[in-house]
């Protein structure tokens, strides 16, 4: 059979133009036009079974749509909740979608994961159109289709999904549909207002297809809502921007694997920093940076279980030896092996399409201080360290004392080789400081005074080779000029005082990489990273613009360019990797790294005088 040619299918969709849903183990983009186009099984970091968002015509969808072609709809989210409703207005009617994926928060990982797709008409009338077309493992296994009165089993050895009918007695059944010569299922609904329908897709050994009640698919729904509502009211975020936090919030908790507490970068492979460029990597990992900083930003908002989970996790990681990979996949298994698949065109022709990662054996000191600085929030909120997670901070700590003062990869993870990163050595020196404070504070035993006497040689480092004296700031690497957005984050960490007049020179000196408030990372021409290209406005570093602003006294500033950020968000307030030129949104979507950067961005603003005048 055909493998990957399906019908001729529509441009490439926005990044911006989707939402996200999920069931805590994995998750799902559905765009605006009613199509799941990037859907993975049965985890984040699993092969696709739809991925029409790298390749229209080889990847996989499940389509929604109007029949009469109109489109696209309009999002947006059940208030407070990962439910997404998908509303579509025609001559004839009103109808919408509303796509869901009941959570598995307290369950072992699992192979059987439900997407379901209500389809209603709410005035006039409307027939849309449905259409599944899997392709399992990336594209690469053909697929069997059985239609049933009741729904649809597609077969592909290991793999499987069974479509299950959403109907009433007397609705007309799913066999009045017609499987493709490519093993597809299309099929018509006919709705009048008052109507709906729709389809659960499950994975795994789901036994026969049936037809699911509309009042059991209406039970699902209302779990599912009253699932977020219960989580989201743990939050005491009471500030300014309570939709922006809380939207990010459900978003970070959306890209947490249940079973094992890890939290991933982003939901998504393969989407570029630039159109047709070759920086495209898979972000479906767990950094233990992107990680440690999510579950801090969780903890400032009060989700104390997220940390508790993370920290077993990464407890049972560093047992395994030192020193830590700077990425695992959810299970906490390291083999990451980056590859590419050769038969997908890419999002909108962009090149090469990774799997894998191969940056996940890269020497990135930084990470030690992120989870340090973690492990110190969640102190601060009350949570104690554990006898197993303070041994395993002990042998941590051992190994960085012998290994600090090395080139590495850095923070952005270069393929130039290695160099001495300034960030690297500061997150360094965050290790030690936090370790010190712990020890001191719970009574934690340890060598305090070789901490304390290596921590101060770290600072006396930096600030002798990372601080400039000509262009007045921080420097990317030690011995070169080129600056770096990541040293945005000295004075949060607390390594300078962020009103000390050599940290306002510095910020001003670092605003060469600020562009109408967007921040690049670095220039990639004053600092090459071995790869070809360019990319976007990266939007951490433009999060952590505001903080630091913030914190530095131009809290005036730092709204304004938190409110501009904010416009680049998608119609949902969601936010990937980057913004290009154009505001474009760019890189995998959406990001764990940019959104808790709101949070802490909001938070830290909420806590300045409101700037008048």
């Amino acid at each position: 059979m055909n493998l990957g040619r399906m019908t001729t299918q529509p441009p490439y969709p926005l990044i911006a133009d989707h939402g996200l849903i999920g069931d805590l183990q994995t998750s799902a983009l559905v765009s605006t036009d009613g199509t799941v186009d990037w859907f993975c099984l049965p985890r984040f970091d699993s092969p696709s079974v739809f991925a029409s968002l790298l390749d229209r015509q080889r990847g996989g969808f499940c389509r929604i749509r109007p029949a009469d072609g109109s489109g696209p709809g309009r999002q947006l989210y059940f208030p407070d909740t990962a439910v997404l409703i998908t509303r579509f207005m025609t001559a004839e009617g009103t109808g919408e979608v509303v796509d869901f994926m009941p959570p598995l928060p307290d369950e072992d990982a699992t192979e059987r994961h439900r997407l379901v797709r209500i389809v209603r008409c709410v005035r006039g009338r409307m027939t849309f159109e449905l259409e599944v077309a899997p392709r399992f493992d990336y594209g690469r296994r053909a697929h069997r289709a059985r239609l049933t009165d009741d729904g649809v089993t597609f077969e592909c050895g290991q793999f499987g999904l069974v479509v299950h009918a959403v109907r009433e007695p007397g609705d007309p059944r799913l066999a009045s549909g017609a499987i493709t010569g490519t093993q597809d299922l299309r099929v018509t609904l006919p709705l009048v207002e008052g109507q709906a329908r729709g389809v659960v897709l499950e994975s795994g050994t789901a036994g026969p297809p049936r037809a699911v009640p509309a009042a059991e698919a209406r039970e699902l729904f209302d779990a599912t809502v009253l699932f977020w509502h219960g989580w989201l009211s743990r939050s005491t975020y009471r500030g300014r921007w309570r939709d922006a936090v809380d939207r990010s919030a459900i978003t970070l908790k959306l890209l947490t694997y249940a079973p094992t507490g890890a939290l991933i970068a982003a939901p998504t492979a393969g989407l570029p920093e630039q159109v047709g460029g070759e920086r495209n990597w898979d972000y479906r990992y767990t950094w233990v940076r992107d990680a440690s900083f999510a579950v801090s930003s969780l903890l400032r908002l009060g989700f104390t279980e997220e940390a508790t989970a993370f920290g077993r996790w990464l407890t049972r990681r560093s047992e395994e030896g030192w020193p830590l990979k700077v990425m695992y996949a959810v299970d906490g298994s390291a083999d990451l092996v980056e590859h590419v698949l050769e038969h997908f065109e890419g999002y909108r022709r962009s090149s090469p399409v990774r799997v894998g990662n191969g940056a996940a054996d890269q020497l990135q000191l930084d990470i030690h201080g992120e989870f340090l600085d973690g492990v110190y929030a969640a102190h601060l909120a009350g949570l104690r360290i554990s006898h197993r997670g303070w041994h395993a901070v002990l042998e941590q700590l051992e190994w960085l004392a012998q290994n600090w003062d090395q080139p590495e990869e850095g923070i952005w993870e270069t393929r130039s080789g290695r160099a001495d990163f300034t960030y690297g050595r500061v997150m360094s020196w965050v290790a030690f400081d936090r370790a010190i404070r712990i020890a001191a504070a719970e009574g934690r035993p340890g060598p305090v005074e070789r901490w304390r006497s290596v921590r101060d040689r770290i600072y006396g480092q930096v600030w002798e080779r990372g601080w400039d004296r000509l262009t007045g700031a921080f420097v990317q690497r030690y011995g070169d000029s080129a600056l770096d957005a990541s040293l945005l984050r000295l004075p949060q960490v607390g390594f300078v005082a962020p009103r000390d007049p050599v940290w306002l020179d510095a910020l001003r000196a670092m605003e060469s990489l600020v562009h109408d408030s967007l921040v690049l990372r670095y220039d990639t021409e004053a600092a090459p990273d071995g790869l070809r290209g360019s990319e976007g406005t990266f939007s951490l570093c433009t999060f952590n613009y505001v903080t630091a602003l913030a914190l530095s006294g131009r809290a005036r500033e730092a709204r304004l360019v938190f409110e501009k950020m904010l416009t680049y968000g998608n119609h949902l307030g969601l936010f990937a990797e980057e913004i290009g030129l154009t505001g474009e949104q760019l890189g995998n979507f959406p990001q764990a790294f940019t959104h808790l950067a709101l949070i802490d961005a909001a938070i830290t603003l909420d806590a300045q005088p409101t700037p008048h005048g």
